[in-house]
């Protein structure tokens, strides 16, 4: 199993199973690829292997360090998936992936415990699980077992309930004390390795999402990195009137913003445009007198 650091402390590291490492003390993209024929942008795109490592090979080109790989749609009303046809979707991703580019970090997108661990078998380093633990039991202590990081998000309700008139007292607040509650259970079980995903749409409105992205800098208090998901999403759609396909540049604008706030990963469909808009904060931080 690969060996990682990413304990809460100034330092933050993620290594592959080839020994690559990753420094997050400086921020970097993941990139997304979704190997589902209903993901809410790019579903149906990524089913061939050529296909796939064309894309991943351009990703790579652009600045991309980790890829992202789901096999579920978790998307709000997105068709159930078997755990049988999930496995059948990303295993052999991994593998092809984890022999075709071996300086990149993989990350298996999924709740199911089972298929995380069949992943880092077959490749992955890295767990990215939208549920934080909720909608699989054992999920927790197979990413003891595994040794490998955890990326924890934030959810409300599940993929089929979670926008359905989700309510907060204090949203920021409510997301502090469920991370404390996460954090706490993982540490009690060996697991320190963990990344925080404020969950942007999954059971929040669009004042939720606003009010978390302008609260970023409180999660740093947490000690550990902060990935943010907001590509394309209907938080952006939903303030300028575009779709998915229309929201590059609302994308980058929400980026530009999270990385501001401290975010140390940018999950992302658009590899180059982000990397871009990296750089440029990065050079604006450098450069304050």
């Amino acid at each position: 199993m690969p060996s990682n650091i990413g304990t809460p402390q100034d330092t933050f590291f993620l290594k592959n199973n080839k020994g690559i490492s990753l420094n997050l003390d400086e921020p970097v993209i993941m990139g997304i690829l979704n190997v589902t024929p209903d993901s809410f942008f790019d579903g149906g795109q990524n089913i061939e292997n050529e296909a796939i490592i064309e894309k991943v090979n351009l990703m790579q080109l652009n600045g991309a360090k980790i890829i992202d790989i789901g096999g579920y749609s978790t998307r709000p009303n997105a068709q159930e998936v078997s755990e049988e046809e999930e496995l059948k979707r990303v295993i052999p991703i991994i593998e092809l992936i984890s022999n075709q580019f071996p300086d990149l970090i993989i990350s298996i997108d999924t709740f199911r415990s089972n298929v995380a661990k069949k992943a880092v078998d077959a490749g992955a380093d890295l767990i990215n699980d939208i549920s934080g633990g909720n909608l699989d039991s054992n999920m927790f202590k197979t990413v003891s077992e595994l040794n490998v990081p955890y990326i924890l998000m934030h959810i409300k309700g599940t993929p089929e309930t979670m926008q359905n008139n989700p309510t907060y007292d204090n949203v920021v607040e409510e997301v502090k004390e469920y991370f404390t509650t996460k954090i706490n259970e993982l540490n009690d079980l060996g697991t320190t390795n963990i990344i925080l995903d404020l969950g942007f749409g999954f059971g929040k409105t669009v004042e939720h999402n606003y009010q978390l992205l302008n609260a970023i800098k409180e999660f740093n208090s947490f000690g550990l990195p902060i990935l943010t998901g907001i590509s394309r999403k209907s938080m952006i759609n939903k303030v300028i009137g575009t779709i998915p396909e229309e929201a590059l540049n609302g994308t980058t604008v929400l980026n530009t913003i999270a990385l501001l706030n401290g975010t140390k990963i940018l999950r992302v469909h658009d590899v180059k445009e982000a990397n871009e808009c990296l750089k440029l904060v990065e050079k604006l931080k450098k450069n304050i007198i």
